[in-house]
């Protein structure tokens, strides 16, 4: 999330709205409070532009969309809006809507320094209470690792860290395969070495 307007002013949802229909800049919402958010990396860009690219691609011909950086997502309405890096859905109101979406079955996060600890936590917690989630991907910028959190068919969430470029996530309520190969292409990202740094005695 990004800095709160100056004065912590409260707007009501409708103040929101009508606000970031006339904005230049994106802007998050929660419990009565505007956040302004910040601009991304050439990096950050290129993964987000990668996952969306791959899953368009996987979703061809089946009633879903692949939405970005852009569009809006009601995690609680009247609560809490903000915009996910890249998301899935397939529900008919979100393919019909036109700026606001409620009912993704995957999110996309990209990590920042800034963004990490936040998106792996209070975020996620907040991500949780959408019903029809069934995935949530969170994407390393600094090296090759997606973190993976799937919710299983008991509703508790597992949880499957990648990182090599063989790897692959299978949404299976998508029909789809996502491999982090794809993901990184061209984002001048490597896999992690598989050799420890040697240690260095202490003197």
């Amino acid at each position: 999330m990004g800095q709160a307007e100056s004065g912590a002013r409260r707007y009501t949802v409708a103040e929101y709205m009508a606000m970031e229909a006339a904005a230049d800049v994106r802007h998050e919402f929660f419990e009565g409070e505007v956040f302004a958010m910040s601009g991304a990396s050439t990096t950050h860009n290129i993964l987000v532009l990668n996952c969306a690219f791959a899953l368009r691609t996987g979703l061809r011909g089946q009633p879903c969309r692949v939405f970005t950086e852009s569009v809006q997502l009601a995690v609680e309405s009247g609560r809490y809006y903000n915009y996910p890096d890249v998301l899935v859905t397939c529900a008919p109101a979100d393919l019909a809507a036109q700026r606001t979406v409620t009912e993704p079955v995957l999110i996309i996060e990209v990590l920042s320094k800034s963004t990490a600890n936040r998106d792996r936590s209070w975020k996620f917690n907040q991500y949780k209470n959408i019903a029809s989630l069934r995935h949530y991907l969170l994407v390393s910028q600094t090296t090759c690792l997606v973190e993976w959190y799937r919710r299983e068919a008991s509703g508790v969430w597992s949880f499957t860290p990648l990182a090599a470029f063989s790897d692959e996530i299978v949404i299976s309520e998508l029909a789809l395969t996502l491999r982090l190969q794809a993901i990184y292409e061209d984002a001048g990202i490597t896999q992690m070495s598989i050799h420890p740094e040697p240690e260095v005695p202490e003197e």
